[in-house]
């Protein structure tokens, strides 16, 4: 039997705090250098060393004001503000790497798909088909209230926006230049044909458009779609667009009831199981030594800020835990930021004591601590018994955290035969699925595929309303 091969994702944010907070308060930690080149190309030197599949760069609009009502303690720990924007990121880390992919996320309610989906283009042309698109729809209030609005669009509404969004972009990246457009003809004066362009129309219920592209096609067209939103209403338009979900689970059962809901969404959809790569968010101490890795593990909670990783919490879910006692119960209700966060806390019934305890190393991630062996060892058991696909570790002090599992980790898990020994060529998508750099005829967006393009696996689609002829 063949054992499944491990995917993984550095997890990072174009910031001081990320994560773990409070960690920035560690000697050893460089977070502090967040907003210089150089931190950013040494840590993809290190993830490509390691070969990693992908960089995935979180991103916030707006900042944790939830906890005690202000910003007091989010400016204090640095809860992820300061924050810069990470898609100008990208052209500095792919020009020092050739395989690395990014997973770069933009909200769709602070963008414009026209402008947007040449952005998208321009960077999967600048790394030669290297481009992720992690897209989300939000969950701050205050980033609702800075960009302009009154607050938050109630939450399922903000996925149907996100479709709108979505669907406008799948036009222009897919519908809107044929593969051949591109002729590059010095003598005959013709670097496109103009019969091999269209014009796309739009009128959804969010987004109007009209017009071409401004970008050739890249490498892959439309980047790699990654989602993480877990309620109903998320797991629903994973289904219908996305190609890499992270999930949150406590341990590999949580893991595989999960897995096995997000699955059989995407068979309701008309997908296969596989057509999506399903990853946990975890952290890893790791020493050459039990003994070392524990000691390591003790050091670090010395740094780190249970207080700063409530606060975050409490934006996540929309409650001020500061209002409540210790052991006292919280009262969660309905929540329009992250729905799932909410409710997992309510059903768990934490007080405001088991959020500090599980926010010890100032995140609620799952931490695995030990030698190589036995963190490969729980690594195999959250594949094998999870049935998911991968991991975004997580950042605890940077960048010894990426540099003591591509030195102490990759290595083992290699020798056990659960991780590649090279990178496999070709763009992202191929080296995530195997089955080439474009979007498969299945996926929601080849309906929008000018007929020449469409695979022999799927008949073309009308599209009469999607492109006009030039």
């Amino acid at each position: 039997m063949t054992r499944k091969k491990i995917l993984l994702n550095a997890f990072n944010m174009n910031s001081i705090g990320h994560i773990h907070h409070g960690m920035w308060t560690h000697p050893r930690d460089q977070s502090d250098r967040y907003n210089t080149i150089e931190y950013w190309t040494h840590i993809a030197s290190v993830l490509e060393r390691g070969l990693f599949d992908g960089l995935f760069i979180a991103d916030i609009i707006g900042y944790y004001d939830v906890f005690e009502g202000n910003v007091d303690l989010t400016l204090k720990e640095a809860i992820q503000l300061p924050v810069n924007d990470p898609w100008t990121l990208v052209s500095a880390m792919a020009a020092v790497t050739q395989h690395l992919g990014f997973g770069v996320t933009a909200n769709i309610h602070t963008e414009t798909p026209y402008s947007f989906a040449r952005k998208v283009s321009s960077l999967d042309h600048l790394t030669r088909g290297r481009l992720g698109w992690n897209v989300v729809t939000g969950y701050l209030d205050s980033g609702a209230r800075a960009m302009g609005r009154d607050g938050l669009d109630e939450h399922d509404k903000r996925y149907d926006r996100a479709d709108d969004f979505l669907q406008l972009c799948y036009k222009l990246w897919e519908g809107s230049w044929e593969d051949q457009a591109i002729i590059r003809d010095r003598n005959g004066r013709i670097y496109t044909d103009p019969n091999k362009v269209h014009a796309i129309a739009h009128n959804g219920p969010y987004y109007r458009a009209h017009g071409y592209h401004s970008s050739e096609p890249s490498p892959q067209r439309t980047p790699v779609l990654y989602q993480a939103g877990s309620s109903g209403r998320g797991r629903q338009f994973a289904s219908r667009h996305a190609e890499c979900v992270f999930i949150a689970a406590a341990d590999p059962a949580t893991a595989r009831a999960a897995s096995a809901k997000l699955r059989q969404d995407f068979v309701n959809a008309g997908r296969q199981p596989d057509d999506v790569k399903i990853f946990v968010g975890i952290a890893v101490v790791v020493g050459h030594t039990q003994q070392q890795a524990r000691e390591k593990y003790e050091e670090y909670l010395r740094y780190a800020s249970p207080q700063a990783g409530v606060a975050h919490f409490s934006s996540s879910t929309g409650i001020d835990f500061s209002r409540f006692g210790l052991d006292e119960p919280i009262s969660y209700g309905q929540s329009n930021a992250m729905q799932s966060a909410s409710q997992t806390a309510s059903q768990q019934g934490w007080t405001r004591r088991d959020l500090l305890n599980q926010h010890k190393l100032g995140s609620r991630y799952p931490t695995l601590v030990g030698d190589p062996g036995e963190v490969t060892d729980q690594l195999e058991r959250w594949i094998d018994e999870g049935d998911i696909d991968g991991f975004n570790l997580s950042r605890i002090v940077v960048p010894e955290t990426y540099e003591d599992f591509v030195d102490l980790v990759i290595p083992e898990l290699q020798a056990r035969g659960r991780y590649k020994t090279a990178y496999e060529p070709g763009p992202l998508r191929h080296k995530l699925f195997g089955r080439g750099a474009r979007l498969s005829d299945s996926h929601f967006a080849a309906q929008w595929r000018h007929p020449q393009q469409v695979g022999t696996d799927q008949a073309a689609p009308d599209v009469a309303t999607a492109v006009e002829e030039h």
